[in-house]
């Protein structure tokens, strides 16, 4: 029997709002993908999407823009438009046009990709050759050509690859597949009016042969982006749906049906392995808490290879305990599990993708609730590494969660430890909503985290995380405070404290809490779940493999 259920009458059930029937298929790929080489005047479809990019100088007032594609028709149909000032080529920018003469298709979206500048520019611009165009706009622009499609009901359309030296094809192929799966996505899973807008055929049109190289980069694309939505459908769950156990069941769906190793455990072997700052943070609430641990083994794993352990903190709501937080936007509170999905969703690419790694998974997942027998302030808490934690605020739960989870991770064999969590409102004070923070004990895991990030196109900002910061979460009483009570460094102090649980391990810590949710929509991305992390992680952890 779970010793702390022992103590409390049985546990309420949640509240169950019954999903729409139709929503887990939209919001998971269920769009028909297809690359194809064929010339894009010959091909009958609803919407073709041609991109533009403005080849004006850096200074130049008037914009120039210019299709990316040699097709003669394509030109023909289109050009009188590009001269008469009515479409920039501007980053986002559309430009219809009805019943094209010369082309099958019904319509020709032109969608502007930005400024390209040329070779010689200034240094430090971004991109091949010194070009400022780079995939990353691409990506961007597919996603506004899907979310220009979806409330008009076209449901089937096709998109070009452009042609331009700085826009090599598999990487831009890939950001294409990525960015149109990526923004047919949508948070109004329960609404009783909720119309189905969503894709149903996305092909892309290559002005070359369908080489092996380019299949790949497509085929990546399209996994990336569909696990990347996985966790947004995660993180968009009310919390009253989304319980730690149900987190659970749907993890082991997914690892059931990519091949994944899965184990999910609730108190008793919480309690069992001594995760004493786990369980301090699960008593609170009559939701039984859930430890999900899933295994990526590769087919001809290297004898002396790394294990890569990701590691997710998965609150799945924080009211902050104790400590309890306003009114104001708790709601939002539901993504306090984003760190969670963010790595379950990476193994469900990894398990696709088969590097030649091996790499294990430890998501810590609970509710943080104040009731009699919640953990407060004042506390003493010893985790599973035997550390003792003095705890000052009970809404610094996330620490204490994956403080055991790191320290498991490493007791399963983790040679190299990564997590992600919604961790500090103070990264968000530091950073805004741009760029997510990174922390990190070893500059070669930085490395490689960096130069996945010049792929994935996410940005995250290096933090301090050095030892003379140590000192601000010493106790009194116990080996180290969770919480220092000061307005200044906070998200730091919070890195330091989980850096007290990887040892040497080389670690990388990703605080995403200010870059989780979008408040407003964006011209390629719905409001909502980000799913920040996932593209950039997968790309981390295939940069070991052999």
């Amino acid at each position: 029997m779970d010793q702390i259920a022992f103590f409390r009458s049985p546990p309420r059930p949640a509240p169950h709002a019954e999903p729409p029937a139709t929503r887990a298929g939209r919001t998971i790929d269920n769009v028909t993908t297809t690359l194809l080489h064929q010339s894009p005047a010959d091909l009958a479809t609803p919407l073709l999407v041609i991109f533009a990019a403005d080849n004006s100088a850096a200074a130049a007032k008037d914009a120039t823009p210019t299709l990316l594609t040699t097709d003669a028709a394509i030109q023909t149909a289109a050009t009188p438009w590009l001269t008469s000032g009515d479409f920039k080529a501007t980053l986002g920018e559309t430009f219809l046009l009805p019943a094209p003469t010369g082309l099958k298709a019904q319509r020709l979206l032109l969608v502007g990709l930005g400024k390209s500048d040329k070779p010689g520019s200034p240094a430090g611009v971004p991109g091949p050759l010194g070009w400022k165009l780079t995939p990353h706009e691409l990506r961007k622009a597919a996603g506004v050509a899907i979310r220009f499609a979806r409330p008009r009901s076209l449901r089937t359309l096709a998109l070009t690859l452009p042609e331009h030296p700085a826009l090599p094809p598999p990487p831009s192929i890939r950001a294409i597949a990525e960015g149109a799966i990526l923004a047919d996505f949508d948070i109004d899973f329960y609404r009783a009016d909720r119309k189905d807008l969503s894709i149903q055929s996305l092909t892309v049109l290559t002005p070359d042969a369908v080489t092996p190289d380019l299949q790949t980069a497509f085929n990546e694309g399209v996994i990336l982006a569909e696990s990347q939505n996985f966790a947004r459908t995660l993180i968009n769950e009310p919390g009253n749906i989304l319980t730690p156990t149900e987190l659970g069941k749907r993890t082991a769906a997914m690892a059931a049906e990519f091949n994944l190793v899965c184990e999910v455990h609730s108190l008793d072997k919480i309690l069992e392995l001594k995760m004493g700052a786990f369980a301090s943070v699960t008593q609170g609430s009559p939701q039984p808490p859930a430890l999900i641990v899933l295994r990526y083994e590769p087919a001809n794993p290297l004898p002396d290879g790394p294990v890569l352990g990701l590691v997710g903190k998965g609150i799945t709501f924080d009211t902050g305990g104790i400590s309890i937080k306003p009114a104001a936007d708790m709601d939002k509170m539901k993504y306090d599990m984003a760190g969670a999905a963010s790595m379950i969703a990476t193994m469900r690419a990894i398990a696709q993708l088969k590097p030649n790694v091996r790499v294990l998974c430890v998501v810590c997942s609970c509710e943080n609730m104040p009731d009699g027998l919640a953990f407060k302030p004042g506390d003493v808490v010893t985790a599973m590494s035997g550390k003792t934690i003095e705890i000052m605020n009970t809404d610094a739960e996330g620490r204490l969660v994956l403080a055991d989870g790191l320290h498991y991770a490493q007791t399963l064999g983790a040679t190299h430890l990564i997590n992600a969590a919604t961790l500090t409102g103070a990264i968000g004070t530091a950073l805004g909503q741009i760029n997510a923070g990174l922390f990190s004990n070893n500059e070669d895991a930085i490395q490689h985290f960096n130069d996945a990030l010049t792929l994935t196109g996410e940005k995250f900002w290096r933090m301090p995380c050095t030892d003379d910061y140590r000192d601000q979460i010493k106790s009194q009483i116990a080996d180290i405070l969770n919480s220092t009570g000061s307005r200044y460094g906070g998200a730091t102090t919070a890195a330091m404290f989980l850096k007290e649980f990887v040892n040497e391990t080389p670690w990388i810590h990703l605080d995403i809490a200010s870059t989780t949710w979008l408040d407003d929509p964006k011209p390629w991305q719905s409001k909502g779940p980000s799913g920040i992390a996932i593209r950039t992680i997968t790309e981390w952890v295939r940069s070991y493999a052999s």
